[in-house]
């Protein structure tokens, strides 16, 4: 789905001006763009960091040359292009459909007819490369767009002419591990037999869901499709036979494109003829909804508002580390869509290396994580929370990536919106809002609606909560939590605003019973000001009876609030002053009887009325502390300037600190993550665990991760950084 342009991108590429984004990777970004006269074109452009390499800007000339040679009847059409600009970008054709992954998770896997006609479309679209001595050598269902009269191939990025091995090292191995052929894994050269091997895998996920030689770590897929049997078993038997043999191992005993489409189909009838319902309502869809965008942007992130205003005087260092920190770490509640994209990750293959003595002269050891991964997204923001449910990391952003938190591997992505405010986890439970087109409703709201997840495979069921009165459209809606059966939903009602809020839109705060998807309570909310891009909650749990809640004001204001779970009757409100709203969108540290506040002084909130039972102020006046984490009857927290310490929670008196002189880099943005034998927090460059007998520095982790989260049943540790993702041990 489309979704809102940042502050800095351009206005414009050439004619054409920008409308929105609809994705971005490694190489670059793609944009919906609109010509004066109306023509809808997706514009693909390089990022700027890589467009002085000469080798770069001849790879995406090569991929403009070969989505002409391809033309616009088997490929996006070429509009427009200039390979020699500032920043390079190609325009082509709006491709009216979806990209076969996501019609195999809309539809199905496909009927035997509609893969038999899939299949020798797409021959006669490779046909058409290799006669122009063209070879594709990365087709994957993602680069297969489906439409009503066809399919297209698109992203050329790594097609070259055949013989020519100049942009690729010896012996590299370019392309998608599930999806290359044999002779590719190795980097030997990649002939139009080798896109026959891939096209065949292809047609086997379109048929089962998934491809020949399984999923598992990129390594592993390698060897598989090496050396291994391609997994043909759900594949009908007919189709089978004409598919192993396009799966040979040796190039030569493939048949070419011209024998494939011979076999497959005998060209007879309609492309949408062949096609599930499913599939051409989805398509129809996206051909009505393109004409629903209208432009919209991003506003600058609070980091850069920050630095561009005047800061107040502050009562000491510690305040204005605190901001600063805020400024590095803002925009992360704002509204804003994001298409999350979960990409190349790896489990390490050493143990570690050196570390570096402490002042103690006692060497620890850094460690490598357990593995890395990277991903992206068409907002450069850290996700904020993933939800660790059974044996599952859920990550929401665009759609929801179920992620296995020991390998790093995607289990599987749901269709629906997984926005950062659409999941709640119930114990082994999890529930989503169901997606809503973003538009303007004329005839009445569309209907809030929350489903449960399958865990195991990803499906998400029929409705379980349906408010015909909340329009689920809007984009402020938020699942804030769940606990006991119950989901509690900011929700409003009013005309739809692409992003943001308006101030005639009515909010309020619902408590619903997902038994019977009866609603319990409603209590009203605040109104946000037209375009307002900032949600009404920060972060909520369920604590016994209470509902606990941070919330943000309309003036950028936080507030600790508390309510009757049962009627939702407010218990307390009170001002949380030292919080910057982005740096406290954290998991809340709480026990029974206490809500632990840091980002500034420490303090403990009693939850019976939000009387405050202690604060570091009286022993400590003047210092920050991060957000703090409790468990087992001990409190912890990152002291500015000292790094880690333990406070017992009904005291505020402290237990230990951290020993050793190495504070100065403690960040207070971070949580500890709390283990068994150590408490992990990030300072510079490093995640450090701090043994809790000792005090001291056990093991460090180098670590471009900003914030943490534990998985306690795989006891693993799931970091984010701009866009990358670690795991590392939870000890």
């Amino acid at each position: 789905m489309p979704s809102p342009l940042t502050h800095d991108d351009p206005v414009a590429f050439g004619a054409y001006r920008l409308i929105a984004r609809l994705g971005s990777g490694g190489m670059g970004t793609v944009y919906l763009a609109r010509s004066a006269g109306g023509r809808t074109v997706a514009v693909k452009t390089m990022h700027a960091r890589i467009a002085s390499d000469q080798a770069f800007r001849t790879r995406f000339r090569l991929e403009a040359d070969a989505a002409r040679v391809i033309g616009g009847q088997f490929g996006a059409a070429v509009v427009d292009a200039d390979p020699l600009a500032e920043t390079p970008w190609l325009a082509t054709e709006y491709v009216l459909g979806p990209p076969l992954d996501e019609a195999v998770e809309i539809a199905g896997p496909l009927p035997e007819a509609s893969v038999q006609v899939l299949g020798a479309a797409l021959c006669t679209a490779l046909g058409q490369l290799h006669r122009s001595d063209v070879v594709h050598r990365d087709l994957k269902p993602s680069n297969i767009m489906v439409t009503a009269y066809g399919p297209k191939v698109i992203d050329f990025g790594i097609a070259r002419a055949i013989g020519d091995d100049r942009l690729t090292s010896t012996g590299a191995a370019v392309g998608t591990p599930a999806f290359m052929s044999p002779e590719q894994t190795t980097g030997q050269e990649h002939t139009p037999a080798g896109d026959v091997f891939a096209l065949a895998g292809v047609l086997v996920f379109a048929a089962t869901g998934q491809g020949p030689f399984g999923h598992g770590q990129p390594a592993d897929l390698l060897y598989r499709v090496r050396y291994g049997e391609p997994d043909l078993t759900n594949v009908p038997g007919a189709l089978a036979e004409v598919l192993r043999r396009c799966l040979a191992k040796d190039p030569g005993l493939r048949p070419t494109t011209s024998e494939l489409a011979a076999q497959l189909h005998d060209g007879g009838g309609e492309f949408a003829e062949h096609l599930p319902h499913d599939l051409l309502a989805e398509i129809g869809r996206r051909a009505t909804e393109v004409w629903q965008f209208a432009p919209s942007r991003l506003p600058a992130p609070l980091g850069e508002q920050l630095q561009s205003a005047t800061t107040p005087p502050s009562s000491g260092p510690a305040r204005r580390r605190l901001l600063a920190i805020g400024g590095a770490a803002a925009g992360l509640a704002a509204l804003g869509g994001g298409a999350w994209a979960w990409g190349g990750w790896g489990k390490r293959d050493n143990d570690g290396k050196p570390g570096r003595p402490d002042s103690s002269g006692e060497e620890t050891k850094n460690l490598d994580d357990l593995w890395m991964g990277t991903y992206s997204g068409t907002v450069d923001f850290i996700p904020l929370a993933p939800f660790m449910v059974a044996d599952l990391a859920l990550i929401p952003w665009g759609n929801t990536d179920a992620v296995d938190p020991r390998t790093g591997e995607r289990k599987w992505q749901t269709r629906e919106s997984g926005a950062t405010s659409g999941i709640a986890v119930d114990g082994d439970k999890a529930y989503q809002l169901l997606s809503a087109p973003w538009v303007d409703h004329q005839g009445g709201p569309w209907p809030l609606q929350i489903a449960s997840i399958d865990l195991a495979k990803g499906d998400v069921g029929k409705p379980i909560v349906r408010l015909s009165d909340v329009n689920g459209a809007l984009a402020g809606t938020q699942l804030l939590c769940a606990a006991d059966g119950v989901v509690f939903v900011a929700g409003g009602q009013g005309k739809f605003l692409y992003g943001g809020f308006r101030a005639s839109q009515t909010w309020a705060l619902h408590a619903i019973d997902l038994g019977p998807g009866k609603r319990l309570w409603s209590k009203p909310l605040p109104s946000r000001p037209d375009k307002s891009r900032r949600l009404h909650f920060l972060t909520a749990r369920v604590v016994g009876s209470r509902l606990v809640a941070l919330q943000e004001t309309n003036a950028g204001k936080v507030r600790a609030v508390v309510r009757d779970v049962r009627t939702g009757a407010l218990t307390w409100d009170r001002p949380f002053d030292d919080a910057v709203a982005d740096l406290v969108r954290l998991p809340l540290a709480t026990d029974d009887e206490h809500l632990y506040l840091g980002s500034g002084p420490l303090q403990a909130l009693r939850l019976s009325d939000g009387k405050q039972q202690w604060s570091s102020e009286s022993d400590r006046p003047g210092t920050a502390y991060g957000p703090p984490s409790v468990k087992d009857g001990v409190l912890y927290a990152v002291e500015d300037q000292r790094g880690l310490v333990a406070v017992d929670p009904r005291s505020g008196k402290e237990l230990w600190g951290e020993k050793g002189d190495q504070g100065e880099s403690a960040d207070l943005a971070c949580r500890p993550v709390i283990g068994t034998k150590y408490v992990y927090y990030r300072n510079g460059v490093l995640l450090r665990a701090i043994d809790v007998t000792s005090h001291r520095v056990a093991l460090t982790y180098e670590t471009v991760a900003k914030r943490f989260y534990e998985h306690e049943r795989a006891k693993v540790i799931v970091a984010f950084g701009d866009k990358q993702a670690e795991a590392f041990p939870l000890r």
